[in-house]
């Protein structure tokens, strides 16, 4: 019996998005799309010195010493995988959601167990198709150290785990890699250009971290955010200037403070 060990690993965990519509409408070229994917995946996890530790249905798990390296590993392989869907119809493309966590793993021999894993494999679910989202304890290691855009998309309850996960999203190619491929900008043409352009970003952050609220919640709370929002629009749609939305909808709020309630409890 192999004695189980631990150790501070970089775990990436990648998932196909929508692999089983994918299956029923063409199961031999499905296959044949996500073994040239798992292939590419491969050589790019090999030449940043990770290990693959499973490859579970469309899913993949990796292992790296260097959480630089996982990093840099899982923007290359949305940019390899992006290049590869441009050359294949809408239909055919599988596009991949990748988290990414540092933490404590036990070890037993091949394998890899815990909330490091866990975690990761959660973030993944959080991901946009063609996305990135890691934790706070990636985010703190890389964030000096390489020229990517990260996006703050607050803490969230996951499960199975007591405490919320600070997450972050990575924009591929963030701004100052994108600064740099184009070269120097011209000047602004006045102030008003400038804090034009800034305005959105707040916006954009706050529906990120919405989305990311609402994946992370169980289905019952996700149930009682969209009564509301029923509600809401209803009211919207029949009078707006008088609010009676929040009347029908108090037995919905008191669904999801309860269940908030439950997930700290557990």
């Amino acid at each position: 019996m192999s004695q189980v060990k631990r150790r501070l690993a970089a775990i990436l965990c990648a998932d196909a998005v929508q692999y089983s519509r994918l299956m029923e409408a063409d199961e031999d070229g499905t296959l044949d799309r996500l073994r040239a994917c798992r292939e590419a995946i491969a050589g790019l996890v090999a030449a940043r010195d990770g290990r693959i530790v499973n490859t579970w249905g469309d899913a993949v798990i990796v292992e790296f010493a260097s959480v630089i390296e996982a990093v840099r590993c899982a923007a290359e392989i949305q940019d390899d995988l992006a290049r590869h869907n441009e050359a294949l119809p809408e239909a055919e493309r599988m596009a991949f959601r990748i988290g990414l966590n540092l933490g404590d793993v036990m070890v037993e021999g091949d394998d890899i167990y815990g909330d490091g894993v866990n975690i990761a494999a959660r973030l993944q679910q959080m991901a946009e198709p063609g996305g990135i989202v890691i934790s706070g304890t990636v985010h703190d290691q890389v964030k000096s150290k390489l020229s990517m855009g990260f996006e703050p998309l607050g803490a969230h309850s996951v499960k199975n785990i007591s405490d919320p996960v600070e997450t972050w999203r990575i924009r591929i190619g963030g701004e100052n890699a994108a600064r740099a491929a184009r070269g120097p900008a011209s000047p602004p043409p006045g102030p008003a250009s400038s804090s034009d352009m800034q305005e959105p970003r707040p916006l954009g952050q706050a529906v990120h971290a919405a989305l990311g609220w609402y994946r992370a919640q169980s289905r019952r709370v996700q149930t009682a955010v969209g009564g509301i929002a029923f509600f809401f629009i209803l009211n919207m749609l029949t009078g707006p200037g008088t609010l009676w939305f929040q009347w029908p909808s108090l037995p919905f709020l008191a669904m999801i403070l309860f269940g908030g309630l439950r997930r700290k409890e557990r």
